[in-house]
Parts: C-alpha cells; structure tokens; sequence
C-alpha cells in the first residue's frame, strides 16, 4: 500500500540525521543520480595510495574517509559543521585519523582573490589534499601542499536554485560557479591544473518524502530549511516531477 504524503514527510522528520551518510535515501534507491564521467572516489583512492600525508577537508562524519582500507601513515581530517566533528571523530579514530574543528572557506563562488580562510596546519604539511563538495580557498592548500603534491576536489554547482523552485521559493542571487573560476583560483595560486571537468548530474527522488530528508541532510541547499516550516510547499511539490540537474566539476592539480 502507498504511502500518503503526510506519512511521507512524517516518516522523514524522524529519520535520524547524524554526519554525512546518506544510505537511508541513496542505499533504498529513494534517491538516485546519473553517474559522473570520472570517480572521484578511485581518484583520491590512487592518489591515498602514493602518499605518506593526506588531509580530508570537510570530512563530513568521516565516512567517504572510512571507505578507504590503505591510508597514509600520517592521515587528518578537518570538518567545520560543529555536529558531524563528533561524529567523525568516533568513525575514524579507530584508523588513527584526528579529526579537527576548522572553520571552512568560504563558497568559492563568493571569494576574492586573497588567503582566504587560514588551515591549521604548516606550510608543505601534506602530499595529498582532498575537498569532497568543501569550499576551499586556493592559496592555503597550495601553502599546505609539499612541493609535488596533489589536490582533487569534487564541487557542485547550480541545484540549490532548483531546489528552491520546487518548493515554490525565490532563490538567494549569487555569484555564478562555473569550472573557469575553480581553474583560475588554482592558477593564480600557484598551482599547477591537471585536470578540470563539468559536468551535469540528474538527482531524482523517488517521492516527496526522499526530498525533504535529503533537505534535512543538506539544509545550506535552502537556508532556514525546515520540515514542519516548509510543510505546505513540500505537500505542493509533492505534485511535481522532483528532478535537479546540478553541475559537477573535478579539479585535480599539483603544487
């Protein structure tokens, strides 16, 4: 028997919300997206492997981090969302990995040429540098890279617009984000670009309730984002075709 939209969105609220794992909507197929032309995942995996240093910004709960089974010998993970430190502190501290409080960088799109956001860590600290969907300022990873070492980060770009949209709201202006601004930060920091990519990704939720958790797993998408607020446009939506098309891009360069 299907379920009602009220039950949908109950069901939802109550869906326990703790560092970065999205089993519940993306493991039940719930949730389901295109693949991209590259997996960011073998890369950071090939790139881990050839390390002796490696720093995991934005480590969520430490979960992408975990799935690794080689790490390097000196392995640290930063996180900025106070909740998921935690967390991802209880997930990795069985493989030897501190995880540290830091203050993100912030949105690309929103940077100025500049330091940015300084990381707590010295100058040529690190072989490998990952950034998984975290902001970064240029300047610092390539202060904290060794010489030779490595970056890759997966961004993404354009959704929140759509996800507004689908609940009826005026999205926030902001700057654009497109690869030509990720490759010049890189660029005018010194940095050596490999490799750059786009490229747009079909997200689909299976019902309305698979919308609102993911909402709940990423509310800077819509800020101010919650259930029982938003309850009335989620019932709307409901209604609707609940597709977002979001740009991916993959940045991978070398100090």
């Amino acid at each position: 028997m299907s379920q009602t939209v009220a039950e949908l969105l109950d069901e939802a609220a109550h869906v326990p919300i703790a560092g970065w794992d999205f089993t519940w909507g993306w493991g039940s197929g719930r949730v389901s997206a295109t693949p991209l032309p590259w997996d960011f995942t073998a890369l950071a995996a090939d790139a881990l492997r050839a390390a002796t240093s490696a720093l995991d910004m934005g480590t969520g709960g430490g979960e992408f981090l975990d799935k690794f089974p080689v790490l390097p010998a000196r392995m640290v993970a930063t996180e900025s969302w106070p909740p998921n430190v935690p967390v991802a502190a209880r997930r990795l501290a069985r493989r030897g990995v501190p995880v540290i409080q830091s203050a993100g960088a912030v949105d690309n799109a929103f940077q100025r040429d500049g330091a940015g956001d300084r990381l707590p860590f010295s100058d040529a600290a690190f072989d490998v540098i990952l950034s998984r969907h975290e902001a970064f300022a240029a300047a610092e990873v390539a202060r904290v890279l060794a010489p030779r070492g490595r970056f890759l980060t997966q961004q993404a770009g354009s959704a929140p617009d759509q996800f507004h949209a689908l609940l009826g709201l005026r999205a926030p202006r902001r700057p654009a984000m497109d690869l030509d601004l990720l490759v010049g930060q890189a660029v005018r920091a010194g940095l050596t670009v490999e490799d750059a990519q786009v490229a747009r990704e079909t997200v689909r939720f299976a019902d309305v309730g698979a919308l609102a958790w993911y909402l709940r797993m990423i509310p800077w998408a819509v800020p101010g984002f919650d259930l029982a607020t938003h309850r009335a446009a989620l019932e709307s939506a409901a209604t609707r075709d609940l597709v977002v098309y979001q740009e991916r891009y993959l940045l991978v360069s070398r100090r």
